[in-house]
């Protein structure tokens, strides 16, 4: 059990922004569990704990890698990027899902992208990856470059290796495996909702 998914398991599991049940997800598959990091938000203490998290993280990255700018796209990665990127103090951008019809129409907004700019990508999962790709496309167009995604949790369904296929690095603070795990040491996840979680798994990751 690493101390990194412990960290991230616990902080979850209190705020409520872990739930188990039986859930539809928006590519129609149903899901024995979800996440919602939104719920951090009534949780302060939840809160600043995943964003120290990330934050630790992104200056190990720093140490050996240039990052002038950070990003997300709406909703759930841009709740928690502006206060990780304050703790760093550095500049962050939010990509719109779909740009506005008035005022500053374009879809990266909170500051602009130069050419040449390297930007790390935050988001809260990875599931498939496509809607990472839908964010990343307007910062390129810019001009930015894009070689890290950092996520809370990886969902292993094949997002990763779907964007390292694409020529990203993905890295994240947790898996939904090792989050079942630190859970179940905890005694915070009965065995039976673990095996149920970790067997969906089993048919949901991608085939070598």
């Amino acid at each position: 059990m690493s101390e990194k998914a412990s960290i991230v398991a616990k902080a979850l599991i209190r705020s409520g922004a872990l739930k188990f049940g039986s859930f539809k997800l928006k590519s129609g598959v149903t899901s024995p569990y979800y996440i919602d990091l939104s719920w951090l938000l009534s949780s302060p203490k939840d809160f600043d704990c995943i964003v120290s998290i990330v934050v630790d993280e992104i200056k190990a990255l720093l140490s050996s890698k240039r990052i002038d700018k950070l990003a997300s796209i709406e909703l759930k990665g841009a709740l928690l990027l502006p206060s990780i990127a304050c703790k760093l103090k550095m500049p962050c951008v939010i990509v719109r899902k779909e740009s506005k019809a008035y005022g500053l129409t374009g879809r990266i907004t909170g500051g602009e992208v130069k050419k040449g700019e390297r930007l790390l990508f935050f988001d809260d999962l990875v599931t498939s990856g496509l809607s990472k790709l839908e964010g990343i496309r307007p910062i390129e167009e810019e001009g930015g470059k894009v070689e890290i995604i950092l996520v809370v949790v990886d969902r292993e369904e094949g997002g990763k290796e779907s964007l390292k296929d694409h020529g990203y690095q993905v890295r994240s603070m947790a898996t939904i495996s090792s989050l079942v795990t630190s859970l179940l040491s905890l005694g915070a996840l009965p065995r039976e909702k673990a095996e149920e979680i970790l067997s969906y798994l089993e048919k949901r990751r991608p085939q070598n």
